[in-house]
C-alpha cells in the first residue's frame, strides 16, 4: 500500500510539474537551431523531473519547484550536449566574441561597447550582429563549459578535487555568488534584460516591448550579455583551487 501511494505521489508531482517542463524546453529552443527537436528537450526534461523527486529532500529546507527546474535544465542540457548540435564554427564564433570582449574589459576596465567589440575583430557593427547570431545557441551553456587555457573542464576538474558532482558545483554558493557578481557588471541594459528573462520568465518579444527595441534586437544583446558572462566565469574558474 505505501508503495501504491508513493507511486502515486510522484504521478501526481509529474502530472503537477510537466507545464513548467514544457515551459523550460520552449524557452530554450528560442535559443536552438531548427534541427534540434522541442520534443526531445520535453522528454529529457522529464527524466529530470522524476530524478528530482527521488533526489529531493525535503528537510533540507530547499523549495521542491526551484530545485525541480535546476534539475530539469540540466538535464536537457545534457541532452544537447550528447547530441552535439553545436557545430565547430558556431562554436569558434562564440569564443572569438567571449575572447575579444575579455581583452578589451582588461584593457579599458569596463565593459565594452559594441561598437568597440566589433572593431576590435576588424568587423563593422552589422557583421558583428551577424556574428552573435551565428553564434547563438552555443551561449546556451555557458556556465556549464568553463575551459581554462589549456583546455580543461573547469566542473569536471574542480568535481574531481572536491569529491562533489557538477550539479553541486553549479549550484554552490561560490558559483552563485559568482554569477550574480558577472551579472551585477554588465551594462545597465543588459542586466536588466537577464533579470527579465530569467528571473521573470519573459520573452524576447516581451522584453522587447519593455526595451522598446525589436525583438530580433534583444536577441543580440542576450547573445552578447551571454558572452560577457562566460569570459568572466572562466576567468573565476582559473582563479578557484
Amino acid at each position: 500500500m505505501a508503495g501504491e501511494m508513493q507511486v502515486s505521489n510522484k504521478e501526481a508531482l509529474v502530472k503537477a510539474h510537466l507545464p513548467m517542463v514544457k515551459r523550460i524546453a520552449y524557452h530554450m529552443m528560442t535559443r536552438l537551431p531548427a534541427c534540434v527537436e522541442v520534443d526531445d528537450l520535453v522528454q529529457a526534461g522529464l527524466l529530470g523531473l522524476l530524478d528530482a523527486i527521488d533526489r529531493f529532500d525535503c528537510d533540507q529546507g530547499a523549495n521542491f519547484e526551484t530545485y525541480a527546474t535546476q534539475r530539469v535544465r540540466g538535464a536537457m542540457l545534457d541532452e544537447l550536449r550528447d547530441a552535439d548540435w553545436a557545430t565547430r564554427n558556431v562554436r569558434r564564433a562564440g569564443r572569438q566574441i567571449e575572447n575579444t570582449i575579455n581583452t578589451l574589459q582588461q584593457r579599458h576596465h569596463r565593459p565594452p561597447s559594441e561598437q568597440e567589440i566589433a572593431t576590435e575583430m576588424g568587423l563593422d557593427i552589422q557583421a558583428y550582429f551577424e556574428l552573435l547570431n551565428d553564434a547563438r545557441g552555443a551561449q546556451l551553456v555557458y556556465y556549464e563549459d568553463l575551459h581554462g587555457a589549456d583546455g580543461d573542464d573547469f566542473l569536471e576538474r574542480f568535481a574531481d578535487g572536491q569529491n562533489q558532482a557538477p550539479f553541486d558545483i553549479m549550484a554552490s554558493s561560490h558559483f552563485k555568488g559568482a554569477l550574480a557578481k558577472a551579472v551585477s557588471v554588465l551594462p545597465e541594459r543588459e542586466m536588466q534584460l537577464m533579470g527579465m528573462y530569467y528571473e521573470q520568465d519573459m520573452n524576447f518579444k516581451e522584453i522587447g516591448a519593455v526595451l522598446g527595441v525589436s525583438e530580433s534586437r534583444v536577441c543580440q544583446l542576450h547573445g552578447q550579455a551571454i558572452a560577457r558572462l562566460r569570459g568572466r566565469l572562466r576567468d573565476w574558474s582559473t582563479n578557484v583551487d
